[in-house]
């Protein structure tokens, strides 16, 4: 009997091990088939699968929208007088020479991913560089976009498609200001293209980057939208998407794609300490390419309202100082004598707060509202003047092509000045300054140490006033100063010309 007993009990334990084991591949399946269910659905799986995975599917892989959009897709390579200035081939920075951000920020239209290259001399004994970059056709016609510059300067541009075909191509029109060009490809009407996208994309949505890395043809990397509306210091237009789909040199000029298959925007900048990609590539959005490309069709050129004034943002300091409840609006810094602006009554230390009704939230959106009207429309911009609230009517101007003024070098400064020790500034009178102009007063030496450096104050600058009075020696200033703190100010309004352009800096008061 204990035999019997014991075959039994072993029986017993077996079967529960298979039930267990039996149980175990049974949850497993169950998960398979939920998680099959966004890529492999069926009436069955549907039933078992949570209601957030009918409602967010998405596709496994990118290879049905990478079929459908890399044919349109361009390798550009051009040929540029090696006299010429190359623009950004050998990874310039959108920022000035000597910002600190410089060596951070890439260009990434390089030749070959490598750096400028020389090729043999022509005919005439002249050098040519080559450069590559991408591109992408927007019509079947041959129209396709690509970056300013990428074909800057350029003596011959030739595009290259997925199937190896070589074609040459002629630039339309470019706009240096917001990176874009505009190539035509003649020959036939049949092109692969693809549209640009009429939706905005939403922080973490899929793209999909095509394009020319370092010489590589066809190279897709995907990610995601990281930011919106991102401000890169490259122009006055900065409004750009921020992904983090790998992109190098030579993807410059190429398209970011929705899942949809849809251009959202048009890559041109990455933030890179080494040259490479670190995941944070910047791409103009579709909505500015489709607006410059209309009119570089049209005109061959881009043309801009203008009301001739030079903003900056309404810092939380800057509000305190003129009395506004927000720091929003745009600070007329400096109007443009005989422009749209000063006809109209603008004038410096006015703050722009709306135009045509629509709210201005700070000076990077009163440009883009201005530059999106044609010259010669007729606007309402409401504006706070002295404290006072108004809205006047500015019949725009055109944009002016180049705008250079004189400036000061520093051989041509006086080192001579008064102190104002709690500006940590050394001043003198304009006049007196070779170089400087007739108005306002000069600074002749910065205290590293004190409040004026932190507000990046820097020898050969000129304060025309201080507090909404104009000045013209040190003693002014100290003046001003006194009356704002006796007058129980935290900060005060000084408006300041550095080089050719003008701006107004809070400076904090302190302890009398």
């Amino acid at each position: 009997m204990s035999s019997v007993n014991s075959n039994q009990k072993a029986k017993s334990v077996l079967t529960a091990r298979r039930l267990v084991l039996m149980a175990s591949a049974a949850i497993i399946g169950a998960g398979v088939l939920v998680s099959g269910a966004q890529f492999a659905p069926s009436a069955q799986t549907f039933l078992a699968a949570p209601a957030y995975a009918q409602t967010a599917q998405r596709p496994v892989g990118f290879a049905d929208i990478v079929d459908k959009v890399k044919p349109s897709v361009i390798s550009v390579k051009v040929k540029v007088d090696g006299g010429a200035r190359m623009m950004n081939f050998d990874g310039d920075s959108p920022f000035p020479p000597g910002s600190p951000m410089e060596r951070f920020f890439k260009r990434f239209g390089s030749p070959d991913g490598q750096g400028s290259q020389e090729s043999p001399r022509g005919p005439r004994g002249r050098n040519f560089t080559m450069g590559q970059g991408s591109g992408f056709f927007i019509s079947a016609d041959g129209y396709a976009v690509t970056n300013n510059h990428v074909v800057d300067k350029a003596e011959s541009v030739e595009v290259t498609m997925e199937d190896g075909k070589t074609y040459t191509a002629k630039v339309i029109g470019a706009d240096p200001k917001t990176d874009i060009a505009l190539i035509k490809v003649d020959g036939r009407s049949d092109f692969p293209f693809v549209s640009l996208s009429e939706r905005a994309p939403r922080v973490g949505d899929w793209v999909i980057a095509v394009g020319n890395p370092f010489g590589l043809g066809g190279t897709v990397t995907a990610g995601i939208v990281s930011a919106r509306g991102r401000d890169i210091g490259a122009g006055p237009y900065d409004d750009f998407l921020q992904i983090d789909a790998p992109v190098n040199k030579g993807n410059s000029g190429g398209p970011t794609f929705d899942v949809d298959g849809n251009v959202i925007g048009v890559n041109t900048a990455i933030y890179s300490p080494s040259g490479g990609s670190v995941g944070i590539a910047f791409a103009i959005p579709a909505d500015t390419v489709k607006s410059v490309v209309t009119q570089l069709k049209d005109k061959g050129a881009v043309t801009r309202g203008w009301i001739g004034v030079q903003i900056q943002p309404v810092s939380a300091d800057i509000a305190d100082s003129l009395g506004l409840k927000k720091a929003e609006g745009a600070l007329v810094a400096e109007p443009q004598a005989d422009g749209p602006a000063v006809k109209a009554g603008i004038q410096s230390g006015d703050v722009i707060v709306s135009v045509n009704g629509q709210a201005v939230k700070d000076a990077r959106d009163l440009a883009k509202k201005i530059s999106a009207l044609p010259p010669n429309t007729s606007v309402k911009i409401g504006i706070i003047t002295k404290g006072a609230e108004k809205t006047v009517d500015v019949k725009l101007g055109e944009l002016p092509r180049e705008q250079r003024q004189a400036r000061a070098t520093p051989d041509d400064r006086d080192d001579s000045g008064s102190s104002v020790p709690r500006l940590g500034l050394s001043l003198a009178p304009a006049g007196k300054v070779a170089g400087a102009g007739g108005e306002g007063v000069v600074v002749t030496q910065v205290d590293p140490q004190g409040p004026a450096a932190a507000q990046g104050f820097r020898t050969g600058d000129v304060i025309l006033d201080v507090a909404g009075k104009a000045v013209t020696n040190p003693d002014d200033v100290r003046k001003a100063f006194a009356d704002a703190r006796s007058g129980g100010k935290r900060t005060v309004l000084l408006r300041v010309k550095s080089g050719d352009s003008t701006r107004f800096v809070a400076v904090p008061l302190g302890r009398g």
